[in-house]
């Protein structure tokens, strides 16, 4: 069974190595690597192109500008022949054995989304060892990093949306259970992620909430309150970046 591994990237050669080094350390040959890159101005494509020559599986390089991580990640969908599809951030990582773990799983008719908890990094140090359960869905959003979902599911449901530029994968996983899709829970960390990046800016906070209110998990005066603190927030943060 082929897995693709999909991993959006730009200007992001201080930390694609490790990626890049996690998906060649899997213990499954039938792997494919697509690399989609936003136009890169550093030395992220001589980086991909070193990989590529290096590892015995396939590897596909496209570099061109894009409209943002979600149209990225839609990209590298489309190009998708595994019958798992995982997504891994440029700098992020995954365990030695997550692939294996979940080819393990995966049994082709009620396993459609498999996933596990992730190790989330600051720095240099452990900050925390996160798992949401499906179950919980509409309350917190589960670890994409540590998803890996069949191609039949993205055939049924569809790609994400590029309206949203931090919560795509959070509308997208609301869809993909309403659809009806089965979701298996693996107990282990299967990826690493660091902190930072829209998804955990305001931006990525005011999209959740609007999401969350929509599915009527969170009040009107609650959803006026958090949006208004956040840009608040927003403003404050800008004028003390202007005083130092």
């Amino acid at each position: 069974m082929k897995i693709s591994i999909i991993t959006p990237c730009f200007n992001s050669e201080k930390t694609i190595r490790n990626t890049l080094d996690s998906v060649e350390d899997q213990e499954v040959n039938e792997i494919e690597h697509i690399l989609i890159d936003g136009g890169s101005t550093d030395g992220t494509i001589r980086i991909l192109n070193e990989y590529a020559q290096r590892v015995s599986y396939d590897v596909k390089i496209i570099s061109e500008p894009d409209d943002g991580i979600y149209d990225a990640m839609n990209k590298g969908v489309r190009m998708a022949a595994g019958e798992l599809v995982g997504i891994i951030n440029s700098d992020d990582w995954y365990e030695s054995e997550t692939v294996k773990r979940v080819s393990g799983v995966y049994d082709g008719t009620d396993s459609e989304i498999i996933y596990g908890a992730i190790r989330v990094y600051e720095g240099e140090r452990i900050r925390s060892i996160e798992f949401y359960h499906h179950d919980f869905l509409m309350q917190r959003m589960i670890n994409h990093p540590g998803c890996f979902v069949s191609r039949g599911v993205y055939e049924r449901v569809g790609l994400f949306d590029t309206t949203y530029r931090s919560s795509a994968d959070y509308d997208w996983m609301k869809r993909a259970y309403d659809s009806g899709a089965e979701f298996v829970p693996v107990y282990d960390v299967l990826a690493n992620i660091r902190t930072g990046g829209m998804s955990s800016s305001n931006v990525g906070f005011r999209e959740t909430l609007k999401l969350q209110y929509q599915w009527g998990q969170v009040s009107a005066p609650r959803y006026a309150v958090y949006t208004i603190k956040s840009y608040v927030g927003d403003m404050l943060r800008k004028l003390v970046g202007k005083n130092r």
